[in-house]
C-alpha cells in the first residue's frame, strides 16, 4: 500500500488474473494527468466523486457508479469533492474483454462503452467482490465474478450499440503524426526538439503539432511522457529497479520517473514494481475502502 499525504493506493495482480491490473485507492489531492490505457479501466466508486475530463466532456461519477474507460481513450481524473474519492479498478487487456465478449456471441470486434460512467448496481457489487476475493486468496471466486461482472457490463451496456460489435477501425493515423509518434518511441532517452521533429517527417512545426494533437488527443511532449511510462512499466514488470529504469526510459532520474509514473498509473513505480512480485516497498495498510 502506498501512503501519499493520507491518501492511499494498492495497486496489485492476481495470480489467478494474469492479464488485469488492481487498485484500491483514496485520493484527496491527487491528480491523474491526461494520459491513456493500452487495455480498458473498469472499476467502482466507493466514495466521494471522481470528476474526470473525457472526449465527452467532462465526467462526475459519484458513490456506486461503474467506471468503464475504453482502450486509447485519453482522460485525466482528480477529487470531485473536497473530500476526494475511493475507488476499486480493474485494468483488463483488450484480449479479456474480447475473449468474453466472443463467449457471449457478441459481434465480432474490439467491445467499447459509450458512456464512462454507467449505473449498473449488480455490475458495481460484482466489481467489489472480484478485489475482496482475490484479497482472500480465493482464485475461483475472484475469477468467476470478474468475467460475470464484465459480462454484465458488455450485455448491458456495450452490446446495445454499434460500437461494442463490429467496431469500425480506427481511422488510419496521418503518415507525419505515424512517423513522428515512432521516432519519439524510438529516442525516449534522447527526444529530438519540435523542430527537429517537423523536419525529420517533411513537416512544419505548428501544422505537425497541431496534426498530432487531433489524431492523438496529446502535444508531442505529453506523448514521450506516456511513451516513457508505459516503457517504465514494461521494464519494472520485468523486475528492474526504478532507478534503473529512469535512465533507460529517458527520464532525468527516479524522482522524474516517480512524478510521471504516479500521475498515469495512480502509484510510484516501486509499488507497481512490488505488486508483480519483486522485492517490497515496505509495510502495506490493510484499512478497508469499502
Amino acid at each position: 500500500m502506498s501512503g501519499m499525504g493520507g491518501e492511499v493506493a494498492h495497486y496489485w495482480r492476481h495470480p489467478a488474473l494474469p492479464d488485469v491490473g488492481l487498485l484500491r485507492a483514496r485520493y484527496v489531492t491527487h491528480r491523474f494527468s491526461r494520459h491513456v490505457h493500452d487495455g480498458y479501466a473498469i472499476g467502482v466508486i466507493l466514495h466521494g466523486v471522481e470528476e474526470f475530463e473525457h472526449p465527452g466532456g467532462v465526467e462526475r461519477a459519484g458513490r456506486g457508479a461503474v467506471v468503464a474507460v475504453n482502450p486509447g481513450t485519453v482522460h485525466t481524473g482528480q477529487a470531485g469533492e473536497p473530500d476526494g474519492w475511493a475507488y476499486r479498478m480493474t485494468y483488463p487487456s483488450v484480449a479479456v474483454l474480447a475473449e468474453i465478449a466472443a463467449e457471449l456471441g457478441l459481434p465480432r470486434g474490439t467491445p467499447a462503452f459509450p458512456s464512462p460512467v454507467l449505473d449498473d448496481p449488480d455490475a458495481a457489487r460484482r466489481l467489489r467482490a472480484v478485489h475482496r476475493a482475490g484479497e482472500r486468496g480465493d482464485a475461483l471466486a475472484a475469477s468467476t465474478m470478474l468475467r460475470t461482472a464484465y459480462a454484465a457490463l458488455l450485455r448491458r451496456h456495450a452490446a446495445r450499440y454499434p460500437a461494442a460489435g463490429a467496431q469500425a477501425a480506427p481511422p488510419a493515423l496521418p503518415r507525419v503524426v505515424r512517423d513522428a509518434r515512432d521516432l519519439l518511441h524510438a529516442r525516449l532517452v534522447d527526444p529530438p526538439a519540435l523542430e527537429e521533429l517537423a523536419a525529420a517527417v517533411g513537416a512544419r512545426p505548428f501544422p505537425l503539432l497541431r496534426a498530432f494533437r487531433e489524431a492523438t488527443g496529446l502535444p508531442p511532449h505529453a506523448y514521450l511522457n506516456q511513451a516513457r511510462v508505459r516503457a517504465a512499466a514494461a521494464l519494472l514488470d520485468e523486475g528492474l529497479r526504478p532507478g534503473e529504469v529512469a535512465a533507460r526510459t529517458g527520464f532525468a532520474d527516479q524522482a522524474h520517473l516517480t512524478r510521471h509514473f504516479k500521475r498515469t498509473m495512480g502509484v510510484p513505480p516501486g509499488a507497481y514494481r512490488a505488486a508483480r512480485g519483486f522485492g517490497s516497498v515496505g509495510s502495506r495498510e490493510t484499512r478497508e475502502e469499502g
